[in-house]
């Protein structure tokens, strides 16, 4: 915990000391703690977690201690609190940790997680769960609708013990904001955490058959396979954000001046996607295909594109290969699908006189129009160091002038309405983009002569 800030490691204490008071009642003389499902439930838990450290699985493993949390909500129904507090400990314990410090992230795993399933254990008691489960007295059946209260309490309380921990923990760990530190926390997790005490209740409710746990288990192994399924999903998603940030971050290294521009172009093209009733996975294809639009700069010199002065004939035929460059460049990248036409073709005008291949019409891909509509208008309204940003009315304006000859009046009229319904905030530093709209003071860098007056998309 060396490299853990002193308050952080006093308030990691404090947890830890209050979910040792809460186990205690377990382990005093004369309670009736159930030893058995304790120590099974335990165990369960512990051999959930422990594929994630083995070297055999390495990452392809995504299950890490704390995620596997249908289980511990059948402790927390299970269980009397103090023993539930127990469950999750030894797992948090011996789970992997990816980041430093790993003492301090293993202490502080188990005291939240042992605080979070014993608080869904009093709720859940509170409000009469165990006697909906059926099972304890004389094979009683299970009371299902009643029991779906307690349940959804519980789970409530366990999306708020741990997103409130977790606040407190990055306000003195990582020096967040408290207004921060809790924003969209509890949100989140509400939803999954109902879906897992959903599954948890199926499993405490065969647990306390006259089947008993052996039928529990048959429950275990296909919830553990759906999320070990959904976890690989999610780390397969993120490891594609990360090449996209890695790609986009090379071009900002490479132009400086246009940092924030692929970003905005991103968030404008998903704008007019969702005007325009695209599906969620084109959605995000079509965002891609806009955040990595002037990825063939990598291939542009860069005494090209930083040069002051004009151009000539030659190095604008090298600034006009830069969207043949950034196809090359993604070509490999499998699930950036419909993207790579629209980097490939978004500086193609509706009328033929764009490039690189001089498309026209219908012939340019869809997602191409989109992006060419949300970089122009991004070009407008973006501050630059020899003229302030043109108002958003002013630049929808321009593109609806322009629409027919140079941009897709569709996308066009999407992106007005879009605007309309949740407005524009354009950054206040100074960018850059290589789509000039028409009517623009001439332009200061190589970087940003692919517009002219009257003919944007072209170099000058």
């Amino acid at each position: 915990m060396r490299g853990t800030p002193a308050a952080a490691r006093v308030y990691i204490l404090c947890v830890a000391v209050c979910a040792a008071l809460c186990a205690l009642p377990a382990l005093s003389p004369g309670a009736e703690t159930p030893w058995g499902t304790l120590g099974l439930l335990t165990a369960l838990y512990l051999v959930c977690e422990l594929p994630g450290r083995c070297p055999f699985f390495g990452s392809s493993v995504p299950m890490s201690a704390g995620s596997f949390f249908p289980l511990l909500l059948a402790a927390a129904f299970l269980l009397p609190p103090s023993a539930a507090v127990l469950v999750a400990v030894p797992g948090a314990l011996a789970g992997r940790v990816e980041q430093p410090p790993a003492t301090a992230r293993r202490i502080w795993r188990a005291a939240q997680l042992a605080l979070t399933v014993g608080a869904a254990s009093w709720t859940h008691a509170l409000l009469s769960g165990p006697a909906t489960l059926g099972g304890a007295a004389g094979g009683a059946v299970p009371d299902l609708p009643y029991a779906l209260l307690p349940a959804c309490a519980a789970a409530l309380v366990f999306s708020l013990v741990p997103a409130a921990l977790d606040g407190g923990i990055l306000a003195l760990a990582e020096r967040v904001a408290l207004r921060h530190a809790w924003r969209g926390a509890v949100a989140g997790s509400v939803g999954p955490h109902l879906v897992h005490a959903l599954a948890g209740l199926m499993m405490a409710v065969l647990w306390r058959s006259s089947y008993g746990p052996v039928s529990a288990l048959v429950v275990l192994l296909p919830m553990y396979i759906s999320c070990w399924v959904f976890a690989q999903y999610h780390r397969e998603h993120a490891a594609h954000r990360a090449t996209i940030r890695a790609l986009v971050q090379a071009v900002d290294i490479k132009d400086g001046y246009t940092r924030g521009h692929s970003e905005r172009v991103g968030r404008a093209s998903e704008l007019i996607a969702r005007e325009l009733g695209m599906e969620e996975s084109r959605m995000e294809a079509l965002r891609f295909a806009g955040i990595l639009h002037d990825v063939g700069k990598l291939g542009v010199p860069t005494r090209v594109l930083r040069k002051d002065g004009p151009l000539t004939p030659e190095e604008r035929r090298v600034i006009e290969l830069h969207p043949e460059y950034g196809h090359e460049i993604v070509r490999g990248i499998g699930f950036l699908d419909e993207a790579r036409a629209a980097i490939l073709h978004h500086h193609e005008r509706l009328d033929g006189s764009g490039y690189p291949y001089g498309l026209a019409g219908d012939r340019i891909p869809e997602f191409a129009r989109v992006v060419a509509v949300a970089d122009a208008f991004d070009a407008m309204t973006s501050t630059r160091s020899y003229r302030r940003g043109r108002p958003v009315p002013v630049a929808v304006e321009e593109l609806e002038r322009c629409a027919g000859s140079q941009f897709d009046p569709r996308m066009v009229r999407a992106l007005a309405r879009a605007l309309d319904r949740h407005g524009w905030s354009a950054a206040a530093n100074t960018v850059t983009s290589d789509e000039e709209p028409p009517g623009l003071p001439s332009q200061k860098r190589a970087g940003e002569r692919t517009g002219t007056a009257g003919r944007p998309g072209r170099p000058r």
